[in-house]
C-alpha cells in the first residue's frame, strides 16, 4: 500500500462511517478485515446522473489558484493578531496557558473545550480500561459463544444472540452504575431518581398518555435543572427547615465526584430517555401486529440502519430497568453522545454491526489523534478565542483580519465540537457499538443550510427529525405544506437552543437559523433544477451566488449563537463593511466565496459519480 492509497482510505467516508456509503434501508452482511470497504451491501449502486469532472478545466485551474494564494493569506492573517507584538496582545494573554508547541502559549480559554482537554488522559485510560473489563467479564462468564451472521443453525444463533444482549445488558448496568457514581459523586441519587421517574412514565402510563406526559415531565426536567442548579442537598435541606438535613446535605455535596456539574451535561441523557419512552409508546402500537422480522423474514444478524432504528426491540427489554439503564447510562456515549435510540442500541447488543472491524476502528482512532493535533496546532498558534473574549473595540484590526478572526472562531467551534463526539465515538467503537458520525463535513464545506444542519451534530439532528419534526407533520410539500414546514422547523429549533441553554441568544440563534432556511425554500421554488436542464452551467453560476448568501448568513447565526453574540456580530459587522475599504473588501470576500461554493459543488460531484449520495 502506498502513502497515498493509505490517506485515501484513511480520509474516505466508507472509514468515517459506513452510513454514507450505505442506504440506511440495504443490510449489512459480511465484514473483510482486508479491504478499505469492509461490508458488503446488498443492491447496486444507482447510476450517477452527474456531469463531467471539472478538476482538469482551465475554470477549476484558476479556482486552484485562488486557493494556493488565499488559504495562506487567511490563516497568517489570524497568527498575525497572535503574535507578542500584537496592539492587543495584554489585554488577552492572562486567558493563554503554557503550550508544549513552537515555545508558544495556547489559547485554552474556552471553558467548554478546556475541560475536555485537560482531561484527555483520563479518559484515555477509559477507552483503554472499559472494553477489557467487559473481555474480562466475558471469560469470567462464558455462557455464550459470538453470533456469526449467516449461522447454519438459526436456533443456536437466536439463542446465542440474546444471551450476548442479557450479558452486554448486565455488564453495562453495572459499568454505568461504577461510572456515574464516580462522574457525579452523590449526585448519583439524583440522577437515578430522574430515570426512575421516566421510567414509570414510559411503562406504567396508559399509552396515549405517555407521549405528553414524556415531553412535559422532560422539558421540566430541562428547565429545573439549570434553574435549580442541580438541586444541592443543603438547598432542599434548608427547604426542609431541618438544621440536621441541611448538615447532612453539605456533607453530601461535598462529594461532588469529578463532575458535580452533572445538570450541564444531562442534557444529552433526557434525549435519550425521550428516545426510550416513545420507542416504547410506538413498540405498543406494533406489538399487535406481531414481529416485524419474522412478517419481512429478515436477516436479525444483517439488518439495515433503518429496521435497526424502527423495530421495536424484544418487549421485556422495555419493562427491564436494567436495559433502561444501562441504555441510558452507557459509560462511552454519556457525557456527549453520538445519540444512539434505544432500538438500535438493543439491536446492536443482540448482533454487532458488521460495520464495526478493527481495520476501520483503528483508521477511524488515527483519523482522531490527526484532527486532535490539528487543534493543538490552531491553538498554539492563533488566539481567535481570546481576542473575542476581551475585544470590544473592534478599530484596531483592519476589515480582512476581523473577518479571518469571524471564520477562525467558527472552526474552533466546529474543532471544539467534533473532536470530543469522534473521541467517544471511537470509545464505543472499540467496544463494539457503532453509533452514527456527528460531523460528515469540514465548516468549510457547506453552502447549504439544510446541508449544514444535516451535517452539524447529525445524531441530533435525526433524533430531532425522529421524535419531533415527524409527529408534527414533516417537511414542506406545497402551498400550506410549505409554510407548515417552516413552522415546524421553527418549533424544532427553539427546542433546540433551549436545549442547548436557556437564553436569549441562542432562542436568536434558533430563529435565525429558522429564517435562514427561507431565501433557499423561496430560491427553489423560483430557480427550479428541471428547468435549466439546457443550461447547466448558468444554474451553477445562480446557485453560486445563493450559496454566497447562504454562507454569509450561517456565519452570522453561528457567530451570534456559539461565538460573540449579536453585539459582538454587530461590532465585527461595522468593523468590516464600515469604510470603503472595508466594502471592497467585502467585494473580493463574495467573490472568493463564490469559487469555494463551485468548488463545494464539484466535491459534491465527485462524490455522486463514486455512488455517494449524501443530502448534505
Amino acid at each position: 500500500m502506498t502513502v497515498l492509497s493509505f490517506f485515501r482510505e484513511l480520509y474516505s467516508l466508507d472509514t468515517l462511517d459506513t452510513r454514507f456509503t450505505t442506504s440506511s434501508s440495504t443490510p449489512l452482511k459480511t465484514v473483510d478485515g482486508n479491504s478499505s470497504k469492509t461490508v458488503e451491501r446488498d443492491g447496486k449502486a444507482t447510476p450517477a446522473d452527474t456531469s463531467p469532472p471539472r478538476w482538469r478545466t482551465p475554470e477549476f485551474y484558476i479556482y486552484l489558484l485562488v486557493f494556493l494564494f488565499c488559504v495562506p493569506q487567511m490563516y497568517w492573517a489570524v497568527v498575525q493578531v497572535s503574535q507578542p507584538d500584537s496592539p492587543s496582545y495584554s489585554k488577552y494573554e492572562p486567558l493563554l496557558s503554557p503550550g508544549w508547541l513552537f515555545g508558544r502559549k495556547v489559547d485554552n480559554s474556552d471553558g467548554q473545550y478546556a475541560g475536555f482537554r485537560d482531561n484527555i488522559p483520563v479518559l484515555a485510560v477509559l477507552v483503554i480500561v472499559h472494553p477489557l473489563l467487559r473481555r474480562a467479564y466475558e471469560r469470567l462468564f462464558p455462557s455464550y459463544t459470538e453470533v456469526s451472521n449467516g449461522s447454519a443453525n438459526p436456533k443456536a444463533g437466536v439463542q446465542s444472540a440474546n444471551q450476548r444482549l442479557r450479558y452486554r445488558l448486565a455488564f453495562d448496568f453495572w459499568s454505568a452504575l461504577v461510572y456515574i457514581a464516580a462522574l457525579n459523586g452523590s449526585s448519583f441519587l439524583k440522577i437515578i431518581l430522574i430515570l426512575f421517574i421516566n421510567f414509570k412514565i414510559g411503562t406504567t402510563l396508559p399509552r396515549n398518555a405517555i407521549p405528553t406526559t414524556t415531553w412535559v415531565f422532560n422539558i421540566v426536567i430541562l428547565f429545573a435543572n439549570e434553574l435549580c442548579q442541580g438541586y444541592r442537598y443543603s438547598a432542599i435541606g434548608n427547604i426542609l427547615s431541618v438544621p440536621a438535613a441541611a448538615e447532612w446535605g453539605k456533607t453530601l455535596d461535598s462529594y461532588g465526584g469529578l463532575n458535580p456539574r452533572w445538570e450541564v451535561l444531562f442534557k444529552i441523557t433526557i434525549l435519550r430517555m425521550i428516545s426510550f419512552n416513545f420507542d416504547h409508546y410506538w413498540a405498543l402500537d406494533r406489538s399487535r401486529a406481531g414481529s416485524p422480522i419474522e412478517k419481512k423474514q429478515l436477516d436479525p444478524s444483517a439488518l439495515s440502519e433503518r429496521d435497526r432504528v424502527a423495530m421495536p426491540a424484544p418487549e421485556w427489554t422495555f419493562t427491564s430497568f436494567r436495559a433502561y439503564v444501562a441504555y441510558i447510562l452507557y459509560p462511552p456515549l454519556y457525557l456527549a453522545g453520538p445519540i444512539v435510540t434505544f432500538n438500535d442500541y438493543i439491536s446492536q447488543c443482540t448482533y454487532q454491526s458488521p460495520s464495526i472491524s478493527t481495520r476501520r476502528t483503528t483508521l477511524y482512532g488515527i483519523r482522531f489523534l490527526l484532527t486532535l493535533f490539528c487543534m493543538e496546532f490552531l491553538q498554539h498558534t492563533t488566539y481567535a478565542v481570546a481576542i473575542s473574549k476581551v475585544t470590544s473595540d473592534w478599530s484596531v484590526y483592519t476589515p480582512f483580519q476581523l473577518s479571518m478572526l469571524a471564520y477562525f472562531n467558527l472552526h474552533i467551534i466546529w474543532l471544539k465540537l467534533m473532536i470530543p463526539w469522534r473521541f467517544f465515538r471511537l470509545w464505543a467503537l472499540v467496544d463494539g457499538i457503532d453509533p452514527p458520525e456527528n460531523m460528515i463535513r469540514c465548516m468549510s464545506d457547506n453552502y447549504s443550510p439544510f446541508g449544514f444542519w444535516r451535517s452539524w451534530h447529525r445524531s441530533f439532528n435525526r433524533w430531532t427529525i425522529r421524535y419531533i419534526y415527524i409527529p408534527m407533520g414533516g417537511g414542506p410539500g406545497g402551498g400550506q405544506g410549505r409554510v407548515r414546514g417552516i413552522l415546524n422547523m421553527l418549533a424544532v429549533f427553539t427546542f433546540v437552543a433551549m436545549w442547548h441553554d436557556i437564553n436569549l441568544r441562542l432562542l436568536m440563534w434558533g430563529w435565525l437559523v429558522t429564517f435562514f432556511f427561507v431565501p433557499e425554500i423561496l430560491a427553489t421554488m423560483a430557480f427550479p433544477k428541471s428547468k435549466w436542464k439546457t443550461r447547466p452551467n448558468t444554474y451553477r453560476v445562480l446557485c453560486g451566488i445563493g450559496g454566497v448568501g447562504n454562507v454569509l448568513m450561517m456565519m452570522a447565526a453561528n457567530l451570534v449563537g456559539f461565538a460573540v453574540g449579536l453585539d459582538g456580530l454587530m461590532g465585527l459587522v461595522r468593523g468590516i463593511i464600515g469604510s470603503w475599504q472595508g466594502a471592497v473588501f467585502m467585494l473580493a470576500a463574495c467573490s472568493t466565496l463564490f469559487v469555494g461554493v463551485q468548488v463545494m459543488f464539484e466535491h459534491r460531484e465527485e462524490e455522486k459519480r463514486n455512488g455517494v449520495r449524501l443530502k448534505c
